[in-house]
């Protein structure tokens, strides 16, 4: 049984993080091939059309490409257009409601940057 999947987000968006992940964390190289979703919906247990719509996602970010006959290749450029991507959503997912809380609790700027280096301290 593969890796099990959280069932609040839709399991296409899963994949393609996954794969993200991999990329990111550098297990797939950039001009690597990346894994068919053959084997994707093997290894996941899920549809051969759920895998693909997952790494289509990523094709259609630049970050995988498809070499006709012979499969889907990491492109170039694909961990730095993850990265922003994931700036982004870290961005919006957490700093935002951060800082809207911390307004909201009477928090002051600089008292935040204090509680941020911290926690940072800490890890």
């Amino acid at each position: 049984m593969g890796p099990a999947m959280d069932d609040t987000r839709p399991i296409f968006l899963q994949i393609a993080e996954r794969i993200e992940d991999d990329i990111i964390e550098g297990t797939l190289e950039e001009e690597a091939q990346a894994p068919s979703t053959t084997q994707i919906a093997a290894f996941y247990h899920i549809n051969p059309a759920t895998a693909a719509k997952g790494v289509n996602l990523l094709v259609d970010e630049g970050i995988l490409y498809k070499k006709r006959g012979i499969g889907m290749f990491v492109a170039t450029g694909a961990r730095e257009i993850a990265l922003t991507k994931r700036k982004e959503q870290f961005f919006e997912q957490y700093i935002i409601n951060l800082v809207r809380e911390a307004n909201r609790l009477g928090i002051t700027t600089e008292q935040l940057n204090d509680m941020i280096k911290k926690g940072a301290a800490q890890q």
